[in-house]
């Protein structure tokens, strides 16, 4: 079994994992640090704002995280994790504790590096809202689609919303609150029944800690169109399905562009090279 060897579902990733297939037993490895990441923001001539909150647990030099509905998570589930071992928490009750220890364990034995498929790509600093657009433009270039065609898109982010339309193609928004986009338009919380009308799927890591992940990627490859992952939840994890539904992924860990204004790294997978990818993107803008 090689790192880029495809995992053919997210179980049988995890039954690679213990069973030693990419490293060390996990069973041997304990999480020395656990945090969470809480967040409000609203960006300067955006009318609305959001939340987010990320359970993140660190193996080592590497960082594991899982984003989680805001206020789900409770102290004690964070402090339990401490001097847990990752077999242990791979078990764990909590669906986002699983996916942050999967997470941590695959940073640490495969850190995003160009041998294993990985290419950098320069954030460059800014306010919060120039890194966000900065980042949606990195996302979106992955997307192996024509001008005109529809894009599924599992977890809405203004920004990204901004550059699909920058590219010539049209959206679906969905997500699991529902609600409105920044523009006013509807935003579906079905995103398997908006599917099928799609030509391709830009779709959130968070769909690894609320569930629905495999419904998604089982759904794209039947229908052979393709899937792009934004991750920074299971930025390490969403790789290994790449060939197996999975056809790009711009892979973002902890820190997160959000954290602070200097410049950043995020690592992408598969796609066409883009001129940014050997030099310094020049600005940005947000989320």
């Amino acid at each position: 079994m090689t790192p880029r060897t495809a995992a053919t579902s997210y179980d049988d990733l995890v039954t690679r994992v213990l069973a030693g297939a990419y490293g060390p037993d996990p069973a041997g490895l304990r999480i020395s640090v656990a945090f969470s990441t809480r967040q409000a923001v609203r960006h300067a001539g955006r009318s609305g704002g959001y939340r987010n909150e990320v359970l993140s647990l660190r193996l080592g030099a590497a960082v594991g995280s899982c984003a989680v509905e805001p206020g789900t998570l409770t102290d004690p589930a964070v402090e339990a994790c401490v001097g847990a071992d990752v077999a242990g928490l791979l078990a764990h009750e909590l669906l986002p504790v699983r996916v942050a220890a999967l997470d941590a364990y695959l940073m640490h034995v495969l850190p995003h590096a160009s041998a294993l498929g990985a290419r950098p790509f320069p954030l460059p600093a800014g306010s919060s809202l120039e890194k966000s657009r900065a980042r949606a433009r990195a996302v979106v270039e992955l997307i192996d689609a024509p001008p005109g065609a529809r894009v599924l898109v599992v977890g809405v982010v203004n920004s990204l919303l901004e550059a699909v339309r920058e590219r010539g193609m049209t959206y679906v928004p969905c997500d699991l609150k529902g609600g409105t986009t920044e523009w006013g338009e509807p935003v579906v919380t079905d995103a398997l029944a908006a599917l099928d009308r799609c030509d391709a799927v830009l779709a959130s890591g968070m769909t690894l800690g609320n569930g629905t992940f495999e419904a998604l990627r089982t759904h794209a490859a039947a229908r052979g169109i393709p899937l792009v992952m934004f991750a920074q939840t299971g930025s390490a994890v969403l790789p290994r399905f790449l060939g197996a539904g999975v056809s790009a992924v711009c892979a973002e860990p902890y820190p997160f562009f959000w954290l602070d204004g200097g410049p950043g790294t995020l690592h992408r997978y598969a796609g066409p090279p883009a001129a940014s990818d050997r030099s310094p993107a020049a600005s940005g803008a947000a989320a």
